[in-house]
C-alpha cells in the first residue's frame, strides 16, 4: 500500500535554481536590440554617448555601460575608433569574398545585378508606402549630391550608392537594411565600375540622373507602381549594359572589372 505522505524535495535539488529579478542592463539592452531590429538603428549608425543614452532611458550609465557590453558580446553593436559605439551590420569575410568572385568573372556581376533588380524594385516601392517625410528629404538629397556638378566626377559612385542606401532606411524593413550593409563595400565597388567604366559618358551621367530623379519624385509623391517601375527601368538598362558589354568584348570588360572592383 502505498504511502500518502509527501516527501519533501531536497534543499540541494539541481533541477531547479534561483529566479533572479531582471536587471535594468538588461532591460536596456532588450529596448536597444529592438531598436536594432526594428529598424530604428540602422546599420552603420553610430549611438550617442552613455552620458546621453542614460538620460534618454531614465537609467543610470552603469546599466548603460553593462548593456552595451552585452550587446557588443552578442555582435549587434562594435567600439569605434577613438571612441563611442555603432550598430553592426556589415560582415566583412562576405563582402570580401563576394567582391573576388565579381573580380574573377563578369557573369557574377550581373548575376548581383539580377538580384539588385529584384530587391531594390521591391525597396522602392516600400519606400513610396512607408518612407517619413524626414526620409523623403534624405533621398532628394541624396539626389541633389548626384546632381550638383560641382561635386562631380569625384564623387559620382559615391553619391549613388548614398542615394541607394536612403531608399533602404526608408523602406522600413530592418532585414533589407542590414542585407544592403553585409553589400556595403561590394556595392561601392560595383557602382564605382558603373560610373567611371560602364556608364562614363556625360550622355550617361544625365542618363543616370534622370533616373534617380523620377525615382525620388515617385517616392515623393507616394505612388509605389511609379517608384517601382522607375527603378525597374533603370536597373533593367545595366542589365542590358552588362549583356552589350559582355558580347561586344567580354575580356575588355572583364579587364575592367577587376580594375574596379
Amino acid at each position: 500500500m502505498f504511502s500518502s505522505k509527501i516527501t519533501p524535495l531536497s534543499d540541494r535539488d539541481d533541477r531547479f535554481q534561483e529566479i533572479h529579478r531582471e536587471r535594468v542592463s538588461e532591460r536596456v539592452a532588450q529596448e536597444l536590440t529592438r531598436l536594432i531590429v526594428n529598424g530604428k538603428l540602422a546599420p552603420g549608425e553610430r549611438l550617442p554617448g552613455e552620458r546621453q543614452l542614460a538620460d534618454r532611458m531614465g537609467v543610470s550609465r552603469v546599466s548603460v555601460r553593462a548593456a552595451l557590453q552585452q550587446l557588443k558580446a552578442r555582435g549587434f553593436l562594435s567600439a569605434v575608433q577613438g571612441g563611442g559605439t555603432r550598430v553592426v551590420g556589415m560582415a566583412e569575410e562576405l563582402d570580401s569574398g563576394l567582391i573576388s568572385l565579381l573580380q574573377a568573372d563578369q557573369r557574377n556581376l550581373n548575376d548581383l545585378a539580377e538580384m539588385r533588380a529584384h530587391l531594390e524594385v521591391w525597396a522602392a516601392r516600400r519606400a513610396a508606402q512607408n518612407a517619413s517625410e524626414n526620409q523623403v528629404r534624405e533621398i532628394e538629397e541624396a539626389y541633389r549630391s548626384m546632381a550638383d556638378s560641382a561635386r562631380a566626377p569625384r564623387h559620382k559612385a559615391e553619391d549613388d550608392l548614398h542615394f541607394h542606401l536612403a531608399i533602404a532606411r526608408a523602406s522600413g524593413s530592418a532585414v533589407y537594411q542590414h542585407l544592403m550593409s553585409v553589400l556595403g563595400d561590394t556595392l561601392e565597388k560595383m557602382f564605382s565600375f558603373h560610373r567611371y567604366a560602364l556608364y562614363a559618358t556625360p550622355e550617361d551621367d544625365a542618363r543616370f540622373l534622370d533616373h534617380h530623379r523620377r525615382i525620388a519624385e515617385a517616392i515623393r509623391a507616394r505612388d509605389q507602381d511609379a517608384a517601382a517601375n522607375a527603378m525597374a527601368e533603370h536597373l533593367d538598362s545595366i542589365l542590358r549594359r552588362y549583356r552589350q558589354a559582355s558580347g561586344e568584348d567580354p575580356e575588355v570588360d572583364r579587364a575592367a572589372v577587376g580594375r574596379q572592383a
